[in-house]
């Protein structure tokens, strides 16, 4: 694709601060994207933000878990740039290793709140921005184990499944409209800070964040106008 192949599109991040939204920041910002991204860590939104240009980035501290919180951080983009193009997912998390009859139900809680009340919040708030855009897209980074859950990672399982159906069921919305929203999924997430810990390590089931943060960049782009609901998977197996 074009280094500009983005060129003035507004793609709002939730999720920035993590191991992989610095990289699909810096990724998105290089194929003329404008930035907005959120986070509960102010000081990974200051750092992000310093790499970027002002007038093409826009970092806020936003409650996803506050369904109104999440409506005016759309609110406030669209006042200021007019639009907003695209809604990337990336809030993650995990609890898992121990049976289900054993495993606490508080982790169940907790990976609700964190893949699944946050994407339904994010999806309502935007959902007329994006629809209303000539390239309204919203993409979702899942994992395998929504389709091939295990008994010691069952809710974990249970609730990136629940997100994928919550995604899907907004493409089946979007059908007819030129808008789209779509799913990567993975394995597990190969981090530069990863690297850098643990240098000359091994990780054959990682996918890495560059490639992920290139999936993302073409699921945004023209080229990928036509798909609509739809998982790809970036996994060795």
């Amino acid at each position: 694709m074009s280094a500009h192949d983005l060129d003035g599109r507004v793609i709002a991040i939730a999720g920035i601060g993590g191991g992989l939204g610095p990289v699909v920041a810096d990724r998105l910002a290089k194929a003329g994207a404008v930035v907005a991204g959120t986070d509960r860590d102010a000081g990974a939104l200051e750092e992000i933000g310093a790499g970027m240009a002002e007038e093409r980035w826009d970092g806020r501290v936003v409650d996803m878990l506050d369904e109104d919180a999440t409506r005016e951080w759309c609110a406030a983009l669209v006042e200021r740039f007019g639009r907003v193009d695209g809604l990337l997912h990336l809030v993650g998390g995990w609890r898992g290793g121990t049976p289900l009859h054993e495993a606490p139900l508080a982790d169940w809680e907790l990976l609700h709140d964190l893949l699944i009340r946050t994407v339904q919040h994010t999806t309502r708030a935007f959902h007329d921005a994006l629809a209303a855009s000539a390239h309204g897209r919203f993409v979702l980074v899942s994992a395998k184990q929504a389709q091939a859950p295990s008994n010691e990672n069952a809710s974990y399982a249970a609730a990136k499944a629940a997100a994928e159906a919550w995604t899907l069921a907004l493409a089946d919305g979007f059908a007819g409209n030129r808008a789209t929203a779509n799913i990567i999924v993975v394995d597990a997430i190969l981090t530069p800070r990863m690297r850098e810990e643990n240098p000359g390590g091994d990780f054959p089931t990682f996918t890495p964040a560059e490639h992920i943060a290139a999936a993302i960049e073409f699921l945004c782009s023209e080229a990928a106008a036509e798909m609509n609901g739809q998982r790809l998977p970036l996994t060795m197996r």
